[in-house]
């Protein structure tokens, strides 16, 4: 589980828990990629059907992602990753948007991530 943090023309790996995983996704890349360009949840059940998908890690099997958008703006994206296929629905969609939203509520995001 973790933040991707939109930077100049990225999203770059920010506050995370879990094993090592990507530093940097391109726009359109993969699961976090899809849900920063899209900028729409992207609910994966099987990892191994989505077009593009990035093996950060072998182990992962379902994702979750929700982009991170203030005032119009992409900030980045909340990827949450689980090594059983199917784990997440679309309650579990719907609470970390929640999440996100209360985020947005309380951070004043800085103009550029360093």
């Amino acid at each position: 589980m973790g933040f991707y943090l939109w930077k100049g023309d990225e999203l770059v790996l920010g506050p995370f828990q879990g094993k090592p995983a990507c530093v940097r996704i391109g726009l359109g890349k993969g699961v976090c990629g899809t849900a920063a360009k899209k900028r729409e949840i992207q609910l994966v059940e099987d990892v191994e059907q989505f077009p593009g998908h990035i093996a950060c890690d072998s182990a992962s099997k379902s994702e979750v992602v929700v982009p991170i958008i203030k005032n119009e703006r992409l900030i980045g994206v909340l990827d949450i990753d689980s090594p059983v296929k199917a784990r997440f629905d679309d309650m579990d969609a719907k609470g970390l948007s929640d999440f996100v939203n209360i985020l947005n509520m309380y951070l004043d995001w800085p103009d550029n991530f360093v």
